[in-house]
């Protein structure tokens, strides 16, 4: 059987090299066929024109601040049975379409979420999740190996995160896409909530992993600190005149303002913001919520038929590499990697110096996986702080940890 054909969808804004990094790790992945759309303002145009390894990108120009409709422009576009939805700045594991699509072969599976580590390249930001029926996340333990197919009971939802995530074309359509009214935020947890209404099932696959950054936008700082809480009132707004019954709204708004304030203090503790700043943001807050009160929301009627062509990527089967360097040579064994890209290889090199350091990965713009630590640290966060090793035996030990996601063969 043929695999299903996919669109990876990518909604770019005002994030250009982000965007090329995104791209470059697309550009590695092991699945056919697939097609990229990519809906970006005009920086983010060239840059996806500037993506050589890329050429059959289908860019659409798009240029504001309203991430559903942006995703409903990529969703006419991508002619793919499949439609795969990740950030800009987001990288994909090599396997990532892989393992998140493999669901979609069961017919009742329309939706589909993988799990997204966070910016030390190890941790998970978010794994398995289901959503209340006041649309609150709640953490769900699944096996870690193999997908979770679910039908949540009556009320509740399965959460995919809006970095990572598939849904079969046609059901989006049939749900009428992305609502608009949700300019930034709760969109992907109103179509959770919407596909749970009628029916279908979510799987949700650990394997299927990807890396964010939580680059800074309109709305956060590079730190993660935010610059504007408006359309996060805003999108609660929506969500509770949708979702909500009316008994339950008001208590949960003021839910709402404590997790907020929350972190907002939180911030101000660790000097990243002034009194003033929290002030201000609880003010937008609110002020968001008000006009969420009275904001048009609901499905809008997009096009059934694809408005261009499947274009698929031309795929190049990759051979994955693994390599082990020491120290001081790591920056020679990375630049190496990078010579070795374009010869169809998946590079990885793992940088161990003689310490007990935590370890961090990222995907180098020019095209190669890195892991730096100490041959002692920690790589998991859930191991020892310490731990007696060799050389040999650390380097199979992290081999082994990601082959599954990166196509690496254990001998």
């Amino acid at each position: 059987m043929s695999d299903l054909s996919v669109s990876v969808i990518i909604v770019s804004r005002h994030r250009p090299d982000a965007l090329r990094r995104c791209l470059a790790a697309v550009a590695q992945l092991q699945y056919h066929p697939f097609e990229v759309v990519v809906v970006a303002c005009p920086k983010g145009e060239i840059a996806t024109k500037e993506a050589s390894l890329l050429p059959e990108i289908k860019c659409i120009g798009f240029d504001e601040p309203n991430i559903s409709a942006a995703r409903n422009l990529g969703l006419v576009h991508a002619a793919g049975e499949i439609v795969a939805f990740i950030d800009d700045d987001a990288v994909p594991e090599p396997q990532w379409l892989r393992h998140l699509v493999a669901p979609a072969r069961r017919s009742e599976v329309a939706a589909m979420g993988g799990f997204v580590r966070g910016r030390n390249g190890i941790s998970f930001q978010y794994k398995a999740r289901t959503l209340n029926a006041l649309g609150m996340p709640e953490d769900l333990d699944v096996d870690p190996l193999q997908a979770t197919v679910l039908l949540p009971p009556t009320g509740r939802a399965i959460k995919t995160e809006g970095t990572n995530m598939a849904f079969r074309r046609d059901v989006l359509l049939q749900l009428g896409g992305f609502d608009p009214a949700f300019r930034f935020y709760l969109d992907e947890t109103d179509i959770n909530m919407r596909l749970a209404r009628a029916g279908y099932a979510t799987a949700l696959v650990p394997l299927a992993q990807v890396h964010h950054g939580f680059a800074a936008s309109a709305t956060r700082r590079n730190d993660r600190v935010p610059r504007d809480l408006f359309e996060i009132g805003a999108s609660w707004g929506v969500f509770q005149r949708k979702h909500v019954v009316q008994a339950d709204r008001a208590a949960q708004w003021q839910q709402i303002i404590g997790i907020e304030r929350v972190r907002l203090i939180e911030h101000l503790v660790a000097g990243r913001l002034e009194p003033r700043d929290v002030r201000r943001l609880m003010k937008r807050l609110k002020d968001g919520y008000a006009v969420g009160q009275t904001r048009s929301f609901g499905a809008v009627k997009l096009a059934r038929h694809a408005l261009l062509p499947f274009r698929p990527v031309v795929a190049v089967k990759r051979t994955s590499r693994f390599t082990v360097a020491r120290g001081l040579r790591g920056s020679a064994a990375i630049d190496a990697a990078v010579g070795r890209v374009d010869g169809a290889e998946i590079e990885t090199v793992l940088v161990l110096s003689l310490t007990g350091l935590f370890h961090r990965v990222w995907f180098d713009p020019r095209g190669v996986w890195v892991q730096r630590g100490g041959l002692f640290g920690r790589a998991n966060r859930d191991e020892p702080l310490f731990r007696l090793t060799t050389l040999r035996r650390r380097a199979a030990r992290e081999r082994a940890r990601v082959a599954s996601v990166r196509g690496i063969s254990i001998d």
